[in-house]
């Protein structure tokens, strides 16, 4: 049971993040290679606008905030899961490979199979997960250790290793593919937010809708998964059952945002470090506030980007790349 003190803090630092997330979401409406006066915002929203700024609030900033922070959520959500399936502070979906798998299947799909417009934004998340799945059971099986068991770190190594082959994969397919779908795969690759139309809020919102209550509904048993072995199966649990069922989540939220932001790492790093941090070690608590906190910085790390450089930007997967890098860094300094 969470003691009251943790839940009041808990409560108070969603509620600032929540306020946090507002006002930056109101700051990247106004900043941008088309800006929008501050001071127009609210008389826009509320119908006063001109039509150059309703077009640009409505069609070409709200979808893009909107799926810039469900995909951070996602991604947050996902690396807190691995963090604890694994055991391993340095898990993460970008990190071991899970990206990359989904990425994969992606540029499969986009490169070789013909494209229908009106099913292509709900397909990709589909096709994605696929391919995060089946990069994901390999890592497992080449984690697992017959005499051992599961083994967190070599899970990790594992999976760098197939991050890296996959990359090395992904260049091989569009070596010869047309220069148009080049550039796209090239944009995906750096973490360029893409899907900037509310079809692709529709496409990536239904996984958020019910994995996260579902995550949250496993967050006991990701409790006792932390723990030692011996112990998760003194109080009950089945651990290569919740194991594979919060894995098969995990890469579900990853594949569901790489879909539509490209091959953006480190939010599922820091998200789930940053949120014990602040309100403890304890699933119950810290599980919300690394959602927020990964919409939160995925949004900082767009906005700042795309404002760098006009009219291109600076993808938010380099962006998250710079913050998260040297902070993986003194992780695995740290461990060792």
């Amino acid at each position: 049971m969470i003691h009251p003190k943790q839940i009041r803090k808990q409560r108070l630092t969603l509620l600032f993040l929540i306020i946090s997330v507002f006002v930056t979401a109101f700051i990247a409406t106004g900043l941008g290679y088309s800006s929008v006066s501050f001071d127009r915002i609210l008389p826009t929203f509320m119908g006063g606008g001109t039509f150059k700024e309703s077009f640009v609030i409505f069609s070409v900033r709200l979808p893009r905030i909107a799926i810039t922070v469900l995909a951070g959520m996602a991604l947050a959500l996902s690396g807190a899961i691995l963090q604890s399936i694994t055991q391993n502070d340095l898990a993460d979906p970008g990190i071991i490979g899970i990206n990359a798998g989904a990425g994969l299947g992606i540029a499969v799909y986009f490169l070789y199979f013909p494209l229908q417009v009106g099913t292509f934004v709900y397909m990709i998340p589909l096709v994605g997960f696929i391919g995060a799945i089946v990069t994901s059971a390999l890592i497992y099986l080449f984690s697992y250790q017959k005499n051992v068991g599961f083994q967190p770190v070599r899970l990790v190594l594992v999976g760098i290793g197939f991050a890296m082959a996959l990359s090395g994969a992904m260049i091989i397919l569009i070596s010869s593919a047309e220069r148009k779908k080049v550039d796209f795969i090239a944009n995906w690759l750096a973490g360029n937010i893409w899907g900037t139309d509310f079809s692709f809020v529709l496409a990536i919102l239904p996984w958020l809708l019910v994995l996260i209550p579902y995550t949250i509904y496993k967050a006991s048993r990701m409790n006792l998964l932390s723990l030692s072995e011996p112990v998760a199966i003194g109080a009950g649990v089945s651990i290569e059952k919740e194991r594979v069922t919060l894995l098969i989540t995990a890469v579900a939220l990853a594949a569901a945002s790489v879909s539509v932001t490209g091959g953006i790492a480190f939010i599922g790093l820091l998200a789930p470090h940053l949120a014990k941090a602040l309100v403890g070690k304890r699933a119950e608590a810290y599980i919300p506030v690394s959602i927020l906190l990964g919409g939160l910085l995925l949004l900082i790390a767009d906005t700042i980007g795309r404002n760098v450089l006009d009219p291109e930007g600076i993808p938010a997967g380099i962006m998250t790349a710079l913050i998260g890098a040297p902070y993986f860094i003194y992780l695995l300094i740290k461990k060792t």
